[in-house]
């Protein structure tokens, strides 16, 4: 029978030298011997990481994170006047929330929301308004320290969009009704030219008249002069001016209500001038004492101890 016929075949012998490594595959490599595998390339190591390579990463990481932080979530600002004294003193610095009032509709599932009645925020000042009701009033726009859309101010909300605001001496209307704060007579520190107002910008808190009692049970306290105050405790005082806040505006006023420049004065804040919310006291500098007298750099370090408010630090901002 040939082979056809029985189905059995015959093996050809393997070619030369395939013998060997079939045998080596079979079997695995002996000792002393390489594989029949081809071996994988290997890349060459790179330079070593020195110190000073790490520590540039490093920075440059940092760097980028702290752009991305104070561009979109929070940015540390000074309050140099005294406007919203005794809420925030003259010399404190603050972290602002700039993500809560992110621009566009808030997502639910982040911590986002509208702009409240209450609210202390910052925002670039407008500038005057041509608004013939605030055209009696003067305001240097032309001053460093007051250049319009670029100087942070700090206020706080009064009237939201829509609303009408009324000042009637010491009390504020909204829509017709008494806003809810809670009102305390004070003086400003005294200067030479009146002792009830303005006083000087040293960083000196306001003097609360203990014995005028405050008016109202809001969430947050503001002062007036003692003498605007006994008129409208009584609620005598006449109607006074009245605004109507247009659309995406806002009517701010500082909480030191005889020494603020603000929407009663100059106008209302749009709402794309607004930088974000006021969060908490990360440092406050208290200008009204005096200086060390020591050689510099000796005097830094001696005037950051001492003239500190180290109370003040991380006091929230409501």
């Amino acid at each position: 029978m040939d082979n056809e016929q029985t189905g059995t075949g015959v093996a050809e012998p393997p070619p030369a030298g395939a013998g060997d490594a079939y045998a080596n595959s079979a079997a695995g490599p002996e000792e002393g011997k390489p594989s029949a595998r081809a071996p994988e390339e290997t890349r060459p190591p790179g330079p070593p990481r020195g110190v000073l390579r790490e520590y540039f990463e490093s920075l440059v990481v940092t760097a980028i994170m702290a752009l991305f932080g104070m561009t979109f979530v929070v940015q540390a600002v000074k309050v140099p006047t005294g406007s919203m004294q005794n809420t925030i003193l003259i010399g404190d610095h603050l972290l602002v929330n700039k993500f809560i009032f992110a621009p566009g509709p808030p997502a639910f599932f982040l911590p986002q929301r509208e702009i409240r009645r209450g609210d202390i925020v910052v925002f670039k000042y407008p500038g005057k308004s041509p608004d013939p009701q605030f055209t009696r009033h003067f305001i240097d726009d032309t001053r460093p320290d007051n250049i319009p859309f670029k100087i942070n101010y700090v206020k706080r909300v009064v009237g939201l969009p829509g609303d009408v605001v009324e000042l009637r001496g010491a009390q504020v209307l909204i829509n017709g009704q008494p806003l809810d704060e809670r009102r305390v007579a004070a003086t400003n520190p005294p200067d030479d030219d009146d002792e009830r107002t303005s006083g000087d910008e040293s960083g000196a808190p306001l003097g609360v008249v203990r014995e005028i009692p405050p008016v109202g049970e809001g969430p947050y306290e503001v002062y007036w002069r003692p003498d605007r105050f006994r008129a409208a405790r009584g609620g005598a005082a006449a109607a006074g001016e009245k605004f109507a806040v247009p659309e995406e505006h806002y009517f701010v006023m500082g909480d030191n209500r005889e020494n603020s420049q603000d929407s009663r004065f100059w106008g209302y804040v749009h709402r794309d001038l607004v930088v974000g919310r006021a969060m908490f006291v990360y440092w406050s500098f208290d200008e009204s004492l005096p200086r060390s007298e020591a050689p510099f750099p000796l005097n830094v370090v001696t005037d950051f101890v001492s003239n500190t408010r180290w109370g003040r630090t991380g006091t929230l901002v409501k």
